[in-house]
């Protein structure tokens, strides 16, 4: 007993130090009307030297409705991960759902057919300001050592929604990537339960993605595991995306988690971090 108390004592005080040498600092991105979206920003002290490691952007879930970007959930894989060197921007997003809750709260009916058009606003407000953290990051990107070409954008959930739109914006020549810089790519894109959502029917890639790292499990009742197509709507899960990818010879990585449900938005932060760190060197450092 009193060894295995001393190893417990050791691995805490390992796993502090590490943590120790994680510093988070918040900055106002951008003011969007009344809203005013910051970031949180996760580092790494090193004195002296440069991390050749791509930079991640965090987006958190939360329906489009609620959520935090330093929600207590998140923050063990934030500091993980920049403790092994790569930095993490967890950013605020405005909330396009939100309004729409409060009317169904106050008793008004949303028509069918009016949802899908609520829902397409609410990503694209989203992805707007992805694509506005992203545009200042780079600005930052030799104060803070940050190589642009080395984003990769995270999302859990709603979050995963949004950085996966905005990567099939990037191929498909949608009006909102006129925010960022001419010809500038993501390197990769990491998915905890997220699908693309289109009101033009089936999705065209008119570009190579980025590779991309889906997480989904088979059974989510939240967001799609495969493909839901209504009329011209469409919500395209984690396995319809993989498949369209293998299809097209593009790289991606998919964990396919059996009976598992919406679970899966938050437990890869916990659970995964060796597959998502293989992911990052063999896909995004190594090309």
């Amino acid at each position: 007993m009193k060894h295995k108390m001393f190893f417990t004592v050791v691995l805490l005080f390992v796993v502090a130090t590490t943590f120790a040498q994680v510093t988070k600092t918040t900055f106002v991105y951008a003011i969007k009307g009344a809203d005013t979206l910051r970031l949180d920003r996760y580092e790494a002290i090193k004195e002296g030297t440069k991390s050749d490691k791509p930079c991640i952007i965090f987006m958190f879930g939360g329906g489009f409705v609620g959520g935090h970007r330093d929600w207590n959930g998140y923050n063990a894989y934030f500091n993980a991960m920049a403790a092994k060197g790569y930095p993490v921007f967890s950013i605020d997003y405005r909330l396009g759902l939100k309004p729409v809750a409060e009317r169904m709260r106050k008793g008004e009916k949303i028509k069918k057919l009016e949802f899908p058009h609520l829902l397409e606003s609410a990503i694209d407000t989203a992805v707007a300001d992805l694509y506005s953290a992203t545009g200042f990051i780079i600005g930052k990107a030799q104060e803070w050592k940050i190589n642009p070409s080395n984003i990769v954008i995270n999302g859990s959930s709603a979050g995963a929604v949004s950085v996966l739109q905005a990567e099939y914006y990037l191929c498909s020549g949608n009006e909102l990537i006129k925010r960022l810089p001419d010809n500038f790519r993501y390197a990769g894109v990491i998915s905890f339960a997220g699908a693309i959502f289109s009101t033009k029917g089936a999705l065209h890639w008119d570009k190579q993605p980025s590779p991309i790292q889906f997480f989904h499990g088979d059974a989510d009742s939240n967001v799609p595991y495969d493909k839901v197509r209504i009329f011209k709507f469409g919500f395209f899960g984690s396995k319809n995306l993989a498949e369209q990818l293998e299809k097209t010879k593009n790289p991606y990585y998919f964990y396919d988690v059996e009976n598992a449900a919406h679970e899966i938005a938050q437990t890869p932060m916990n659970s995964n971090l060796s597959e998502i760190e293989e992911f990052l060197t063999t896909q995004v450092i190594r090309k």
